[in-house]
């Protein structure tokens, strides 16, 4: 009966949180440090901004965005893999710094799988195949065939080098043995002026810029990453759709929340837990939307899933474009 009655009291205890670290009881008890390793204005800190702003109302203290720009990411996502993993220093990120850089660069000052911790994956974002109307093709395939009839002459265009636009249109380039010829820009502006005005012919969007020229006309739409349709463009058929099932056209790029690794998991559950509850809120679903973004909300547990699927991806695309960044 003593036996019983102790663990009785341990499973309360443990129940009202006394069996976790003091930290971790009262977390968060200060500031929390948000950075963002992108200038100020770009979707990721708009998401992160918002974010923040409702995070701090659910959690009682004030959440300070902090950009944190410069070599693709690096800087900042590597001062958050150096701070205390004590839960008041995060980073809301893209999918290339945490993981496509480890492939682009020949070394990097922080390790991702090794200094970071997934807490949740808040949305991610399909790409859209977009070609300029004078190319004669209805389809991803038809565009390979128009390509390898170039002789080598025809061209895509991407937002920069080691970019998803870059790796997507470069793998389709090999899969259909088109031999395009990569043109890379500094962003996906000048990128989409180009092949508005039809210097490249073709290459791999945003749904988000792209859709206005789509349903102008400026544009021709062949296909979306992913594996489900775009709310933004229900009518355009995935590429699984149209029988190109290959995993890097079904691989998105995703916003991470992400800590240093050993932060308590009482403290990643919580944040886990809050982002979920806002980004179901019509608001913030909402502003997703007008992002050209997907909500997902996942689990730490589903987060680090996630990235140990892409991981083979994308160093493989990486490998095969050629792409470097040293």
């Amino acid at each position: 009966m003593k036996r019983r009655a102790w663990l009785a009291l341990a499973a309360s205890g443990l129940s009202l949180g006394l069996g976790l670290p003091a930290a971790a009881q009262t977390y968060p008890a200060k500031p929390i440090r948000l950075v963002v390793p992108y200038v100020a204005g770009g979707g990721t800190d708009t998401i992160a901004r918002t974010m923040g702003e409702k995070l701090s109302k659910r959690l009682g203290q004030p959440v300070v965005v902090e950009n944190k720009a410069g070599a693709s990411g690096i800087i900042g996502t590597d001062a958050v893999a150096k701070a205390a993993p004590d839960g008041y220093t995060l980073l809301m990120t893209l999918t290339q710094s945490v993981l496509t850089n480890q492939f682009l660069f020949e070394k990097l000052p922080y390790d991702p799988r090794k200094d970071l911790t997934m807490i949740s994956v808040l949305a991610d974002a399909q790409l859209v195949l977009v070609a300029h109307p004078s190319v004669p093709a209805r389809t991803p395939r038809e565009l390979g065939d128009y390509a390898r009839a170039q002789s080598g002459q025809a061209t895509y265009a991407s937002w920069g080098v080691g970019s998803l636009s870059h790796l997507s249109g470069a793998y389709l380039s090999k899969l259909t043995r088109g031999n395009a010829t990569h043109v890379p820009y500094k962003g996906e502006a000048p990128m989409l002026q180009d092949l508005l005005g039809g210097q490249v012919q073709f290459g791999f969007a945003s749904i988000l810029t792209a859709k206005p020229y789509i349903e102008s006309g400026k544009l021709k739409a062949l296909a979306v990453t992913g594996t489900q349709r775009s709310s933004a463009l229900p009518a355009m058929p995935t590429f699984a759709e149209l029988g190109m099932q290959d995993t890097a056209f079904k691989t998105v790029g995703w916003i991470g929340l992400v800590a240093p690794v050993g932060v308590p998991a009482p403290i990643l559950a919580r944040l886990e837990s809050e982002v979920k509850a806002i980004l179901q809120t019509p608001d913030m679903q909402a502003r997703m939307a007008g992002l050209g973004l997907r909500p997902v909300g996942s689990s730490p547990a589903e987060a680090q899933a996630l990235y140990a699927r892409d991981w083979p991806v994308l160093k493989t695309l990486v490998a095969d474009s050629g792409a470097r960044l040293d």
